[in-house]
């Protein structure tokens, strides 16, 4: 797992989601100076056509802001998590350790599930949100790809067969 980590490092994912987190920051900021500076200032006309002006803006920041933390969510997406898998196994010289690695790790987590905030899931190896009855959309907005789908990609093998 050490040898994961290592290929965020030399992948320059925090540079990646550095640069992602400061466009998303800049566009909500921007949605943000739009929508005051049309509730505040008008934009130059006259008194009688500033009734509901804000409107624009607060619909253009409400489209807007969720765009932008999308940016950062994507930014640490499921394709660096597979790309620093690659260069773990490259590290290593052997896919198959880090794929038990990775086996283990989602059986501990299934054993003791975690109660956490969705605020800081991206933090964790593997999917920390309990499970609840019914439909499951944890893993739609998930940083990291299932285990089974990354050990089958580390090895060209179900996660059965290892």
């Amino acid at each position: 797992m050490i040898a994961h980590e290592l290929g965020h490092v030399r992948n320059r994912d925090i540079l990646i989601s550095s640069i992602a987190a400061t466009l998303a920051a800049a566009i909500t900021f921007l949605a943000r100076m739009a929508y005051y500076a049309e509730l505040f200032g008008g934009g130059g006309r006259d008194e009688r056509d500033r009734g509901g002006g804000g409107m624009v803006s607060a619909l253009a920041m409400m489209i807007l802001a969720p765009m932008a933390a999308m940016l950062i969510q994507l930014a640490v997406s499921r394709s660096r998590e597979y790309e620093a898998d690659a260069t773990g196994a490259h590290f290593t010289g052997n896919p198959f350790a880090l794929a038990r690695a990775l086996k283990k790790l989602e059986a501990s987590s299934q054993r003791t599930p975690m109660a956490v905030s969705p605020s800081t899931a991206h933090l964790f190896i593997v999917q920390p949100f309990l499970r609840m009855s019914g439909i499951d959309f944890s893993g739609l907005f998930s940083t990291h790809p299932p285990i089974a789908r990354r050990i089958e990609r580390l090895t060209g093998r179900p996660e059965e067969f290892i």
